[in-house]
């Protein structure tokens, strides 16, 4: 598979990839992609029509209604509020659909402009339109969707030409700062970025220049919300109330027997059985050490848990690095399973009847009824579904059966396949040191490099704090696209090598002529005719 020129000038984005001739030739020319983005948009009416007027979890009362405000970025609920003020929760879901699709036309496109065969590139995508976890989350009213398409826009923006102009820099900055304000581990993604920037634009003042000012713009949407907390909760920061959140981690790693602690901590300290539980329940659980925790007067709940999983970390690194390698190996499994101690996957998949979570979505009268825990463990209502045009929750029971069925029996991305997508990407992005590279191939692996770089960022951070088979999500359109990256520039090497071996070698030159210039040159005008009579021989055997 020989590297394809990166294309860049004036020539316009489309026809990079897309021969003239009309529409017809296009769909010939990427006939598998267009099939696969055909049964994306299928699947994604079906989730639409199956599931009214969208899909709810735990967590959409936050984004909804504000609930536990300093938890979670807040990105998504200013989204929801624009957009909500105008349209419907179905709208939401709808749009979320089609992003979907354009991402996945996105990633297309850049992957062809970086070398990729049409068919490997069109396979890159096939995950992104095909997986049902995928299908699920754009259903729902969750900041996943959002947080992806960002990603998406940063990687695009830097990718799209081999050396990214200066407004390309800067907006993909902005964009990935962007996806921070939906999930607030997309702060990680600033480190892939500024590598690759060091590693493709020339001149170390050009790399400083262009690698701050990436800098500048990642950091602007993050400010902008950080300050937006200071102004509601009086703390600045995307999550100031999420810091806590990494005790589940750390609890379910720490050995209490050999930890450090101060005595008013103590308490934190799980049991086995405790730990057995996992990171989730420990963070959330109703019986869970930093939920009973009765600290002493003047200390605050959320510095303790901090205090806390600072000791283990530092105490112990070697445990809680050991867990987190454990669960992303989970990313690789054959089947998606709930392993001890994880985030069951049934919150990810489709059911038959409208999933439901009481207190916080509730049914009254057939509509949907908010609601939360107050600070002293009683819950209570936020609001009825009327706030929302077509709240009334509908499933068609058909259509839902099918996309279980689909879902549960290998509709997803495999983890084989996304194993095979970390070698590759892994092995592609290794090409950038190549020194006798040609440009389209260091182009293609500094893209590689790029991706899969953001790929482990995004996965290791979310790993960090919890398992979860959503937060593995990413992988989709960072992982995949590596691999398909990193196939291409170990396609071009080995056909590179292919091309020199077929060559009939040169004989090294014997000392006489070495020293003597007329032997020298009988020595290479008998080289040349061998080299003729080879290709001689050659000819006459294809007309053969």
């Amino acid at each position: 598979m020989p590297a394809v020129p990166a294309t860049t000038g004036s020539r316009s984005p489309l026809t990079a990839v897309m021969p003239p001739g009309g529409l017809a030739a296009i769909l010939r020319r990427h006939w598998l992609f267009t099939v696969l983005l055909t049964l994306g948009l299928v699947l994604r009416v079906l989730t639409q029509v199956a599931y009214r007027p969208a899909l709810l979890y735990i967590d959409s009362v936050k984004y909804l209604f504000g609930a536990y405000p300093g938890n979670d970025p807040p990105g998504y609920q200013l989204m929801l509020r624009a957009f909500l003020g105008a349209g419907s929760l179905s709208a939401v879901a709808a749009v979320q659909h089609l992003c979907g699709l354009a991402m996945a036309v996105a990633i297309y496109l850049v992957l062809r402009r970086r070398g990729v065969p049409a068919w490997l590139a069109a396979l890159g995508t096939a995950p992104l339109l095909l997986d049902a976890y995928q299908l699920q989350i754009e259903q729902s009213i969750m900041p996943d969707t959002a947080f992806e398409v960002f990603i998406v826009a940063g990687l695009v923006l830097l990718l799209w030409q081999p050396r990214p102009a200066w407004w390309m820099v800067l907006a993909g900055g902005a964009a990935l700062g962007a996806s921070a304000t939906m999930r607030q581990v997309g702060e990680i993604l600033i480190v892939p970025a500024v590598a690759y920037l060091l590693i493709v634009v020339p001149g170390w003042r050009a790399k400083l220049t262009r690698a701050v000012a990436l800098c500048a713009l990642f950091a602007v949407p993050i400010l902008l919300i950080s300050y937006r907390n200071y102004m509601t909760v009086r703390q600045f920061g995307l999550a100031p109330y999420a810091a806590g959140t990494i005790y589940g981690r750390a609890a379910a790693a720490a050995d209490c027997a050999t930890l450090r602690l101060p005595a008013y901590e103590q308490p934190l300290c799980p049991s086995p059985r405790q730990q057995a539980l996992g990171p989730d329940w420990l963070d959330h659980g109703a019986g869970s050490p930093v939920k009973t925790l009765i600290l002493p007067p003047g200390l605050r709940h959320v510095s303790v848990d901090t205090n806390f999983a600072d000791r283990v970390l530092r105490q112990q690194p070697l445990r809680v690095a050991v867990a987190v390698a454990r669960d992303a190996a989970k990313l690789f499994a054959v089947d998606r399973v709930t392993d001890a101690g994880d985030v069951s996957i049934a919150r990810w998949q489709f059911q038959r009847d409208y999933p439901l979570y009481p207190p916080y979505i509730a049914l009254a009268a057939g509509h949907l009824q908010f609601g939360q825990f107050t600070p002293a463990g009683q819950p209570e209502v936020i609001a009825a579904g009327v706030r929302f045009r077509g709240t009334k929750p509908a499933v068609s029971s058909g259509l839902a059966s099918f996309l279980r069925g689909y879902q549960l029996h290998g509709g997803y991305a495999p983890g084989p396949l996304l194993l095979l997508a970390t070698l590759a990407g892994l092995l592609g992005s290794i090409g950038v040191a190549r020194r006798r590279a040609s440009a389209a191939q260091r182009a293609t692996a500094a893209a590689c490099l790029l991706t899969f770089g953001s790929a482990a960022a995004v996965l290791l951070a979310s790993d960090f704090f919890e398992f979860s088979w959503r937060y593995q999500l990413p992988a989709l359109i960072t992982l995949v696209p590596a691999g398909a990256l990193g196939l291409t520039v170990i396609g071009s090497y080995l056909a590179e090598r292919r091309h020199r071996g077929g060559q009939v070698p040169a004989p090294a030159l014997s000392p006489a002529a070495a020293r003597d210039p007329a032997v020298a040159g009988d020595a290479v005008n008998g080289q040349a005719a061998v080299r003729g009579e080879a290709t001689g021989r050659a000819k006459h055997r294809a007309r053969g």
